[in-house]
């Protein structure tokens, strides 16, 4: 009977299930593999840095690509911003031809100017058309230098940068390189 005892019921030729040996005998063996694995050999290692480093050079200028585009498109998002303040100021100042950005946040038409140059930046109002800008500003190494834009080329404008760090605009109908 303490023969029996010492033996599992499920399965008497089953090394898994025998207790004899003071433990599971699978667990045994499992720790013995797992006690001879060394680890990673040098070229395995190598070949994980090898692929790291062929990632990381096509995500960084990927990544800087990026980064240029947004703030190309900050820029040009904050000249429509003065575009839309100008418009509000000449349906109240319907005598005047134009109006600075300076103009436009000194008299609470617009918070902030971004990063365009706040003296440099112009709406000219145009009684039988549309309003057009003339605007520069530099955002990081993304420049910006537009000339008589209306409101509507500037949102409907796909913008990207030029190798020169400058704020490219296609309008549609042409590219514009300023």
């Amino acid at each position: 009977m303490k023969a029996l005892l010492k033996r599992s019921t499920l399965n008497e030729d089953s090394k898994i299930h025998n207790y004899t040996g003071g433990g599971c005998q699978m667990f045994k063996t499992l720790k013995k593999r797992v006690k001879n694995e060394k680890g990673l050999t040098l070229i395995e290692l190598l070949a994980v840095v090898v692929i790291l480093a062929i990632i990381a050079a096509i995500a960084i200028p990927a990544i800087g690509n990026i980064i240029e585009n947004n703030r190309a498109k900050a820029l040009v998002s904050d000249a429509i911003n003065v575009m839309n303040a100008a418009n509000i100021y000449f349906t109240e100042n319907s005598d005047q031809e134009t109006v600075t950005a300076k103009d436009l946040k000194d008299n609470k038409y617009l918070e902030s100017v971004g990063k365009l140059d706040a003296t440099k930046t112009t709406v000219t109002h145009v009684t039988s058309g549309a309003n057009t800008i003339t605007a520069s500003g530099t955002n990081g190494n993304v420049s910006l230098d537009i000339t008589g834009y209306t409101l509507q080329q500037l949102t409907d404008a796909k913008v990207s940068v030029d190798d020169n760090g400058k704020v490219q605009l296609d309008t549609g109908n042409s590219t514009t390189s300023n």
